[in-house]
């Protein structure tokens, strides 16, 4: 039996460190490509967590969207008077 305070890990939990490998997937996620996105401090603030980030950009790519469309109609309507 252990004396009371002291602590020791289970055997499944114990690592090697001998064995580790610095940046072992660094050039994968290189490769890959990573979908992590840090935000500013002040930024975070504003979102209570990533599904309202997310809500965020998708708003922001509709209006984005949306946008194009109506400055891609008027431009052709605008050159089809010019040239009538």
């Amino acid at each position: 039996m252990k004396a009371k305070g002291v602590h020791e890990m289970r055997a499944e939990f114990e690592f090697d460190y001998a064995k580790a490998v610095r940046g072992k997937y660094y050039r994968q996620l290189i490769k890959e490509g990573s979908n992590i996105a840090v935000l500013d401090p002040d930024v975070a603030k504003a979102f209570k967590d990533s599904a309202a980030v997310n809500q965020a950009l998708r708003s922001l790519l509709k209006v984005t969207e949306d946008t194009r469309r109506l400055v891609s109609k008027s431009t052709s309507r605008a050159k089809q008077k010019r040239s009538a």
